[in-house]
């Protein structure tokens, strides 16, 4: 195992909340694309990395990690940025809204992403199931859009945290796919999770992530589809 950082990237997809995260900490690290158009992710090789066979996964000197709240939070911890310290009173509400944002929020939008992995032997209740899961994840950005606006360090605060990282990322997505049905998403609604976004893409963290996964000038607030040097975002 190597000391250097090494994260299994895709463009435009979960793994570019990790590459923010370690832009965000400076820390040297290299990537390693996991060719989705090839369905590399699926394949005998990706899988002996991350045996769940999701992207992003990340090798470490203590191994490989996998699971973005997971790496997110060991990040943090590792290098004591991004997150409240553990012995911080605002370590508990910081976690239960990260893990809220992983299990839930980007869950129920995975969802509607992908709605043929969920129930492929019943394509007809596609859907419903999209439907169900916006639903869910509206009520997620109601509560996410209060929590960014009551003026935690944490959440929408002078420096980005590693759960800004992650909101700004599912905004982007939410209002770029799938692409024939983006209309239920309108980002001006959600002003302080808007605000959040528009201060971390400032960021030279963000401006890195642009050039390495291809993306347009505010790639958060005024979102376009990728066109990345290598790989494919599908």
């Amino acid at each position: 195992m190597t000391d250097l950082l090494r994260l299994h990237y895709a463009p435009d997809n979960a793994s570019l909340i990790i590459r923010l995260a370690l832009e965000e900490l400076r820390l040297p690290y290299e990537t390693i694309l996991v060719d989705r158009k090839q369905n590399a992710h699926n394949s005998a090789a990706f899988r002996a990395i991350n045996p769940a066979g999701k992207i992003p996964a990340l090798e470490t000197p203590f191994g490989v990690m996998f699971e973005t709240a997971a790496i997110l939070l060991w990040l943090a911890d590792s290098h004591k940025a991004l997150a409240p310290p553990p012995d911080s009173p605002d370590r508990p509400h910081f976690l239960k809204w990260l893990f809220y944002v992983s299990n839930t929020l980007h869950a129920n939008l995975r969802m509607t992403f992908y709605p043929s992995q969920y129930i492929p032997d019943a394509p007809e209740a596609a859907p419903a199931l999209t439907a169900g899961a916006r639903a869910n994840v509206l009520q997620g950005l109601t509560l996410m859009e209060a929590v960014a606006g009551a003026g935690h360090d944490w959440c929408n605060g002078k420096t980005p945290s590693a759960l800004d990282l992650y909101m700004a990322a599912l905004m982007r997505w939410m209002a770029l796919y799938p692409k024939d049905s983006t209309d239920w998403f309108v980002i001006s609604e959600w002003p302080n999770l808007l605000h959040m976004a528009a201060r971390l893409q400032a960021r030279p963290s963000v401006t890195a992530l642009c050039a390495a996964e291809g993306m347009s000038a505010h790639p958060f607030t005024q979102p376009k589809p990728p066109h990345p040097p290598e790989g494919s975002a599908i």
